[in-house]
């Protein structure tokens, strides 16, 4: 027994195809979608592929369609009943009993005996006994179908396992987005035994670890002796930008998070809040800080001139705009471009903003080109999937955490712990997440 396969447009197109250079002692075994057509996939279109054969015991030679002439014979004389090994013109000519209800023309909408796939299995099964190739065929057919079905169940079973469901009412309620939640679910599949979905607390802990590892961090650019490092925020309004900016002032001019404290100039660009001027003004003094306003961009250029030659850190503080305001946003790179292009920009975004929304406004503020991501009211909420997921969906890095009002204390280092913590409803063992990442600044690139 030898199989063969024909291609068209659709079934009915197949079998009339194979019957026409055939004819109707064919069998087939099955079918599937494939593309034909066009060049290198392009314009290529939905067709049909069907696998056939035809019994040993009517095995012979056909007569060339005109379609196949010149070409070899693809079925070769075997030993087949007399009756069988007639002339296929004689089989037109005598038109078994059942060819006309397989040759099927287009508009006909009757489903033919000889296209029904359950009723060609039966015959294949009645032939079996006489035929040993085909008992094998069947065997191996049948091992196939069960391996399938048995990881069609197990893979049921999986959906169905409480575990998955806890998990994911634990996902949705920190609002984690739905490709984050089913590329965690995911990874249970591929790594985690059935041990580890009946004890949750195992399969719990095992999942924190992952979220943690999946907290990118931002590797600060080496310090070069003699330039100054010029570090510009920039944000939608009302994220805290400019607080943001004096506890940075305050962390490295005052507390010396690289071992010493730093010269820190701040220069503020926002004209429009009258009070955001004051703000930071305020706050210069109080630190002892240096602060200059810029109005335009030809003021910018000056202040950085002045302040390049005598600060080790230029911290600028800009205008709060809307993600949706594309004019407004391209004004303000224009006026940024002194500044960014010596300097570094890092997107300011809320702990409490709604995930849509903050991948919406990373992808507006790209043009920015901005490093990182500083998370500001952390200790505004107690869900952070949303900003898990759009920092994992935009692959962006985070470099500071802001969870307070004060000034000196409510400004850190990114770290993973810090979103861990702030998960709700996972039973978080605190030692074993800082063990485990303690050294996370040290192996993803330490922030600064």
């Amino acid at each position: 027994m030898e199989c063969f396969v024909e291609q068209g447009e659709d079934y009915r197109d197949c079998m009339n195809k194979i019957l026409a250079k055939y004819g109707d002692r064919v069998v087939p075994v099955r079918q599937r979608k494939i593309r034909i057509g066009g060049i290198f996939g392009i314009g290529a279109r939905e067709g049909v592929e069907v696998e056939f054969y035809i019994p040993s015991y009517y095995s012979r030679t056909f007569s060339q369609p005109s379609s196949l002439r010149g070409q070899e014979p693809r079925l070769q004389a075997a030993s087949a009943p007399a009756e069988v090994q007639a002339r296929p013109e004689t089989w037109t000519q005598a038109k078994p009993e059942h060819w006309n209800q397989m040759k099927v023309e287009p508009g006909n909408q009757a489903k033919p005996d000889a296209w029904d796939f359950e009723k060609q299995k039966e015959r294949v099964i009645a032939a079996a006994g006489k035929d040993p190739t085909l008992q094998m065929v069947l065997r191996e057919v049948r091992s196939i179908k069960e391996k399938i079905d048995a990881g069609e169940n197990r893979n049921a079973g999986e959906e169905e396992h409480p575990s998955f469901t806890r998990l994911g009412e634990l996902l949705e309620q920190n609002d984690f987005s739905p490709s984050y939640s089913r590329g965690i679910f995911e990874r249970i599949r591929k790594e985690c035994p059935l041990d580890t979905l009946d004890n949750f607390d195992d399969l719990e802990g095992k999942v924190l670890e992952w979220i943690g590892e999946g907290v990118k961090l931002y590797r600060a650019p080496e310090r070069r002796p003699g330039r100054s490092r010029i570090f510009v925020l920039v944000g939608p309004t009302g994220v805290g930008k400019t607080t943001t900016v004096a506890k940075l002032a305050a962390a490295y001019g005052i507390n010396g998070w690289d071992g010493e404290p730093l010269r820190v100039r701040m220069i503020t660009v926002d004209g429009y809040r009258i009070a955001a001027r004051e703000q930071i003004e305020k706050y210069g003094a109080i630190m002892g800080v240096p602060v200059a306003y810029a109005a335009d961009s030809g003021e910018l250029r000056k202040a950085l001139s002045l302040f390049e030659a005598e600060a080790d850190l230029v911290l600028v503080d800009t205008i709060g705009k809307s993600p949706r305001d594309a004019v407004k946003l391209g004004e303000m790179l224009e006026s940024l471009s002194v500044c960014l292009s010596a300097g570094e920009a890092h997107l300011v975004l809320a702990a409490t903003t709604k995930y849509s929304d903050m991948k919406d406004t990373m992808r507006r503020f790209a043009p920015f080109n901005y490093r990182s991501v500083i998370v500001t009211k952390l200790d505004e909420t107690v869900r952070t999937g949303n900003v898990l997921s759009a920092l994992a969906d935009m692959d962006r890095p985070v470099s500071y955490i802001t969870d307070g009002q004060s000034v000196e204390k409510h400004i850190h280092r990114a770290d993973a712990v810090r979103f861990l913590v702030n998960l709700e409803g996972f039973r978080i063992n605190r030692n074993r997440i800082e063990e485990r990442f303690r050294n996370n600044g040290d192996t993803n690139g330490r922030s600064g």
